[in-house]
């Protein structure tokens, strides 16, 4: 299938130009090896750990893996393998040159702290998402997003603006790079084989013990609370399941890379907000496969429609930040009064509010809440509605109106 370019190529690049290890980690099937075989040098030695015979050596017999594969080198799917990391900290410090050693790995929590313990200083770590609209559908410009009006109007670029429709056909097609590269063009039956991999392989190995038909239950049920706020004993109820077990799975997705938190905003002066997290997913096609929407217009019609315009919101935010190999600081805002704010970004030492909505005509009300941000120990900057409209455009000085499709 043809490769898709991926926004995180150049910082794979430059980080293998300084660290000896490079570690790309990120869920199943997001192109992790196929971006990193595209850039190899054919001097490279490539090999996975899929297979079973190169597993086994690896976890036998470290020293006598690294011999048969010595760098530079690309290891697929090291987690099958975590004896190799104190291996290659020792050729590592018996002075190899940057870049020596390229890895790849489907559980990236766990990579994280195999890396942490055996490769401090020696490895740079980076989180490679699905893919982002803009690899998808083009644009010149993939600056992390920014409520700055120049970067906005950078990133709108080679872009083209869409209807509402087509804004909930991206949504419902996805962003895994099998689908949409037409690799594997039965959409459900590229769900439907995904959800078996991933669960005969990651959760399997993670925890042997997980009862399958359950756990895909669980997964649909997780899929029918996006963007809400989570509530571990309702959805473990729904399933039939214990507190624990639901906490327990709960962990399984989130290390795995197939969902993802955000967290409260609060501090000393905002002491009525709640605790509890958001849940997201990082592919809103997995969401639309999972709770049965058959096409676009079902899905924009339907009573999921403006959480999983939500999730894709935040999801694509939180990727543009991963392919520039930085974090961003995000949270939402609830008290216990109802009051909610969708999104905070923390950026340049002010809170960004923003609110997220199904709508090409947002209304000035619609921002009345950011000024609860003003009683925080942080300056409120620039807010903005993230909504249907089909340019940028402004609600006030404070207040922009910026189009999903330029995110």
């Amino acid at each position: 299938m043809p490769y898709i370019r991926r926004d995180i190529e150049s910082i794979v690049l430059t980080a293998a130009q300084s660290y000896a290890a490079l570690i790309v980690t990120g869920p199943r099937q997001v192109g992790k090896s196929t971006t990193l075989r595209h850039l190899a040098d054919p001097r490279r030695t490539l090999v996975t750990l899929d297979d079973l015979e190169s597993r086994q050596l690896a976890q036998s017999d470290p020293e006598l893996f690294l011999s048969l594969h010595k760098p530079p080198v690309l290891i697929d799917e090291v987690q099958y393998a975590p004896q190799l990391f104190e291996r290659i900290k020792i050729v590592i410090d018996n002075d190899v040159v940057p870049g020596s050693f390229w890895m790849t790995g489907s559980q990236p929590f766990r990579l994280m702290d195999l890396a942490q313990e055996s490769l401090a200083g020696r490895a740079a770590i980076l989180q490679m998402p699905t893919l982002s609209q803009h690899e998808i559908y083009g644009g010149t410009n993939n600056e992390p997003f920014s409520l700055d009006f120049d970067v906005l109007a950078r990133r709108a670029e080679g872009r083209r603006p869409i209807k509402a429709l087509e804004q909930f056909e991206r949504i419902w097609r996805g962003s895994m790079p099998g689908h949409v590269s037409g690799g594997f063009p039965a959409r459900d039956l590229f769900y439907s084989s995904y959800l078996q991999t991933y669960i005969g392989r990651d959760i399997r190995d993670m925890f042997s013990g997980v009862d399958s038909l359950g756990f895909v239950d669980f997964i649909r049920a997780a899929a029918c609370r996006i963007s809400q706020v989570l509530n571990v004993h309702d959805l473990a109820r729904d399933v039939g399941v214990s507190d624990e077990t639901a906490k327990r799975w709960l962990g399984l997705l989130e290390k795995s890379g197939v969902v993802f938190y955000l967290r409260p905003y609060s501090n000393n002066l905002l002491k009525r907000t709640i605790k509890s997290p958001k849940l997201y997913f990082f592919d809103t096609g997995l969401v639309a496969y999972l709770t049965k929407y058959t096409s676009p217009e079902v899905l924009m019609n339907g009573a999921l429609n403006g959480a999983i315009l939500e999730n894709y919101v935040v999801a694509e935010l939180y990727k543009s930040y991963s392919n520039r190999g930085l974090e961003a600081v995000c949270h939402y805002y609830r008290d216990k009064d109802g009051k909610e704010i969708d999104l905070v970004m923390q950026r340049d030492g002010e809170l960004l509010p923003i609110e997220i909505k199904k709508t090409a005509s947002p209304s000035p009300g619609l921002t009345g809440v950011f000024k609860l941000l003003d009683k925080s120990s942080m300056p409120r900057g620039t807010g903005a509605v993230v909504c249907l409209k089909e340019e940028l455009s402004a609600i006030d000085r404070s207040t922009m109106i910026v189009p999903v499709w330029m995110l």
